[in-house]
């Protein structure tokens, strides 16, 4: 950076380059355009991210984030207690919601297998969903990892891992063409999977 610049900008613009997708000059923009607001709208946002670090936990129970031990959507009476949807992160469990299709509980695992980064099944919160299963409560599992290469291999790590509860209903999403996405335009893989997911009309 510039030494052109105050100290205590360079060090906004290198803290903004840590968000994913930001380089150097979508840094600087930022900070810049953070400077050229009114103090207090810096301050809302300082103290915004101050309450995430002081009072933000894990839920307990789903692993999704939380302002209390348990998540609202784990004390949730009205939500299907029988069906869980596993999820590689709290993203992914955003999006499932928003659907609004989806009124059972979450299992939020942290991740996905990702040898080459590190990431093993002992990273993945695997054991405390095992944990939850024994409880004899839940039916059914909706494993809902990404249609990636560690997303594929999670789901197939689950399936093995869920070997010991034969009773237990292991289901995955159906994958294929999205809605308004043209068949010509569609790789092979998603062709494929979209033939094998095929429904009644």
């Amino acid at each position: 950076m510039s030494s052109s610049l105050p100290v205590p900008i360079e060090n906004l613009i290198e803290s903004l380059r840590i968000l994913p997708g930001v380089g150097q000059k979508t840094a600087a923009r930022l900070a810049f355009f953070l400077l050229r607001n009114p103090e207090a709208t810096r301050q809302k946002l300082g103290n915004s991210i101050l309450d995430v670090s002081h009072n933000l936990r894990k839920c307990a129970k789903c692993g999704h984030f939380a302002d209390e031990t348990i998540c609202g959507i784990c004390q949730d009476t009205r939500r299907d207690q029988s069906i869980i949807c596993v999820v590689e992160d709290a993203l992914d469990l955003l999006a499932v919601e928003k659907s609004s299709a989806f009124k059972g509980l979450y299992h939020v695992l942290g991740g996905a297998l990702a040898p080459l980064d590190g990431i093993g099944p002992e990273d993945l919160e695997i054991d405390s969903l095992v944990a939850r299963l024994q409880a004899g409560e839940v039916s059914e599992i909706i494993v809902a990892t990404n249609p990636t290469l560690e997303g594929e291999a999670t789901a197939a790590l689950l399936q093995r891992r869920l070997i010991n509860f034969p009773m237990l209903k292991i289901t995955r999403l159906a994958r294929g063409i999205p809605v308004g996405g043209d068949v010509e335009y569609a790789d092979e893989i998603t062709l494929a999977r979209s033939l094998e997911n095929r429904v009644m009309l």
